[in-house]
């Protein structure tokens, strides 16, 4: 299992790289193990500001839809519109090509309450 130690994590199985003021955001390869098969990425909040723990977004994999939660407050500044066109991105490639959003972060100090990747570990059991 894939679990990078420079990333921050969510009891959601979301992943979160911070740049400055700008979060990129993503589901875990955990997650994506999970799910199954991804056919679609769906994010209608592009240019929304929005609260910790709102649904941002869906993501559909064959057998399910799930929602996906920001994990920080702020505005949703770019979707992963490769995403559209080859949602398996978040199968093959999901700390990579496979990131969905990227957030203008308006609390930072939200950054402190992620988790590092040794308790997503923990928190998983891997």
């Amino acid at each position: 299992m894939n679990i990078p130690t420079n990333l921050k994590y969510t009891k959601d199985h979301e992943w979160v790289s911070v740049d400055g003021d700008v979060a990129t955001v993503g589901i875990t390869d955990f997650a994506q193990k999970e799910l199954g098969d991804i056919v679609y990425v769906e994010v209608e909040t592009l240019d929304q500001t929005l609260d910790k723990d709102e649904v941002f977004g869906t993501v559909e994999a064959v057998k399910t839809v799930s929602d996906l939660f920001l994990p920080l407050s702020g505005e949703i500044i770019e979707f992963n519109d490769s995403l559209e066109s080859d949602p398996e991105k978040v199968n093959s490639d999901p700390y990579g090509d496979g990131w969905m959003v990227k957030v203008k972060i308006s609390d930072a100090s939200e950054i402190n309450a992620l988790l590092s990747s040794e308790d997503y570990k923990a928190l998983i059991g891997a």
